[in-house]
């Protein structure tokens, strides 16, 4: 058989199957009449139309169609995870802070997820669920897009593993889109924050404080522990000062800052997000997912940035990692690379919040997968992590969209070139850096010993 004729009996049955698609979608849509609509939050487009609710597993949802949609539904995974109730408040944040979906012609759809706290499958699961029920209420889009933002990035690359292709074939997704991405797995992404708090206990001691409950810090906090936000918060302030400005701090509060900065390799901006992370999101995945079992272990890591880091590294807490804790966050949020549609990657370099370096992690899993070439990773000059901007993101959906329907593979040079002419419609805010490349993981978390 000729190239030519292969590719045509690919192209018939390819044809076939999106009939085959189209046509249960269609009997799905007549059998699920639209539902009526919600009145839309405020920021969205003139015109377009929303639709709220609760699904029947306890997710809260929106669905937003704008007056010009160009037939492509963008699915989006959100950050978090959300350690409360969830809330169509939660949703409804989400929906307003990606208004640029609409204003460049996609419909978006995103969920609360069923439930609170740690559970990257579970989240897919409920991202699935939604789009299926959009399919049935409005038809199947003409493409269909997976996008994951921070922890939901995490989300959305195991999802596409999971619901992208269906036993070698096409599946319900066409693309993927991971930005500012938490991508590394359970493991890798989150072992720098048990070095945080092994480092800021060595440094402060005041979480726990000598005369309270001790507890092995990889638990967070004990489960009924009754420690709040803001009381983490004014220990974390009596300890460095960080929340005032650098010359109302004491020497000692400026010495014990720069020792956790310098140790742990963050920002000061953001060391109060990540002690509340490795406080509340560790006791969520310890106390309530695993079954009070350890999946982070710092045996072997050696800690440099201290004014004398032979004291330090003889003197913080050690823990080894329960390896079956280890292979049950694995199973959950490990990506495995199996991915078969194109895929974009956007990260600031800056990210106060997600490691760069996480990056090259993911490129490695896409690597051993052998899906590396339907990946494309874009980097930009920016020190932010929950939204970069507008012009960025309309680029990178039109690129994934020309990639799938044209077969024209983008390259960070032509991203960043291409995205110069949507400022006249987006506003200004196109930063990215064809040039740069991470460097790995363990230039930034200290590598340790196997559990």
């Amino acid at each position: 058989m000729t190239r030519h004729a292969l590719r045509l009996l690919l192209a018939i049955a390819a044809s076939l199957l999106a009939a085959c698609a189209s046509n249960n979608d269609r009997q799905a849509s007549a059998a699920n009449p639209t539902p009526a609509s919600s009145p839309c939050p405020a920021g969205l487009p003139e015109g377009t139309r929303c639709y709220g609710g609760q699904d029947e597993a306890g997710a809260f949802y929106w669905v937003a169609i704008p007056a010009d949609w160009n037939r492509v539904l963008v699915m989006h995974a959100h950050g978090g995870p959300t350690l409360g109730a969830p809330t169509q408040a939660r949703v409804t944040e989400d929906l307003q802070r990606w208004a640029v979906t609409l204003r460049a012609g996609y419909a978006w759809a995103g969920s609360s997820y069923r439930r609170s706290g740690y559970g990257v499958t579970m989240a897919g699961e409920d991202t699935e669920r939604l789009r299926q029920w959009f399919v049935a209420h409005f038809g199947t889009p003409r493409r269909t897009l997976l996008h994951g933002q921070s922890y939901g990035a995490g989300v959305a690359a195991k999802a596409a593993e999971r619901y992208a292709t269906v036993d070698g074939r096409p599946g319900p997704y066409d693309g993927l889109l991971l930005t500012s991405g938490v991508i590394g797995g359970g493991i890798r992404n989150y072992d720098f924050r048990l070095d945080l708090r092994v480092v800021y206990q060595y440094v402060c001691n005041n979480h726990p404080r000598p005369n309270e409950q001790a507890y092995p810090l990889w638990q967070g906090l004990p489960a009924d522990s009754k420690l709040d936000r803001a009381q983490l918060r004014a220990r974390i302030d009596e300890c460095t000062g960080v929340s005032r400005p650098p010359a109302q701090r004491t020497a000692q509060q400026r010495a014990n800052l720069k020792t956790i900065l310098d140790t742990i390799g963050i920002q000061e901006r953001s060391l109060d997000g990540h002690m509340q992370w490795a406080t509340f999101m560790f006791r969520d995945m310890v106390q309530k997912r695993l079954d009070g079992r350890n999946p982070f272990g710092n045996v072997g890591a050696v800690y440099a940035g201290a004014r004398d880091d032979a004291q330090l590294n003889a003197n913080v807490q050690r823990f080894r990692a329960d390896p079956a804790a280890v292979a049950a966050l694995a199973a959950d949020s490990d990506p495995d690379g199996r991915v078969g549609v194109p895929t974009l990657n956007l990260h600031a370099i800056d990210d106060p919040t997600a490691f760069v370096e996480l990056e090259s992690t993911y490129r490695a899993v896409r690597e051993r997968a052998g899906t590396d070439a339907l990946l494309v990773q874009t980097f930009s000059r920016e020190a932010e992590h929950s939204y970069l901007s507008d012009p960025e993101y309309a680029t990178l959906f039109a690129a994934l969209l020309d990639w799938i329907d044209h077969g024209r593979k983008p390259t960070p040079e032509s991203i960043a070139a291409q995205c110069k002419s949507f400022e006249a419609r987006f506003g200004p805010g196109c930063f990215f850096d064809a040039g740069f490349r991470p460097g790995p993981l363990s230039a930034r978390v200290p590598a340790r010993d196997a559990p």
